[in-house]
């Protein structure tokens, strides 16, 4: 991964974070001021610990992207400490799927006479769960790669034994 690369994406990831620690703040604003406008349509402040609660999920993953990048430059990603990290990126993205149900279940009742919002929120979870499941096939590389890595070591080891 060249550098430039490493660059552009700890730069995003840097605004993304930065963006998610902004919401969470004004979330918490929001609920300690106690100064909702809510005109009663939708429960405010279940919405807001649930999007706090989304946001961190979101700030987890970000920092198990930022970490595998820095095992990219360093090469080792290829190693048994990379799958700390791709395990608890899958559960953040598992719990942020489940925020999203949250979401979806408190929007429901507001859309009795629309329901193909519901179905559509409710679409977005499963998408977010097939990302959960990609990131569970790239750790099944990553695995392969691992123990290809490990049998190479094994075979060079040997072959240095025999010259």
């Amino acid at each position: 991964m060249g550098k430039l690369t490493v660059r552009a994406l700890r730069a995003v990831l840097v605004v993304v974070l930065a963006g998610t620690v902004f919401v969470q703040a004004g979330m918490v604003w929001a609920l300690a001021s106690g100064s909702d406008p809510e005109d009663g349509s939708l429960p405010l402040t279940p919405l807001r610990v649930i999007t706090i609660l989304g946001m961190v999920s979101v700030q987890v993953a970000l920092v198990c992207v930022w970490r595998l990048v820095a095992m990219v430059r360093r090469g080792t990603v290829f190693s048994h400490a990379a799958f700390r990290y791709v395990d608890v990126m899958i559960g953040a993205i598992v719990s942020a799927s489940l925020v999203w149900f949250a979401v979806t279940a408190l929007n429901a009742p507001g859309q009795r006479d629309d329901p193909g919002v519901t179905v559509i929120m409710g679409g977005v979870g499963v998408a977010i769960l097939g990302v959960a499941l990609m990131v569970l096939v790239l750790r099944m590389l990553l695995a392969q790669a691992v123990a290809r890595d490990v049998e190479a070591a094994k075979m060079q080891a040997e072959l240095d034994e025999v010259i």
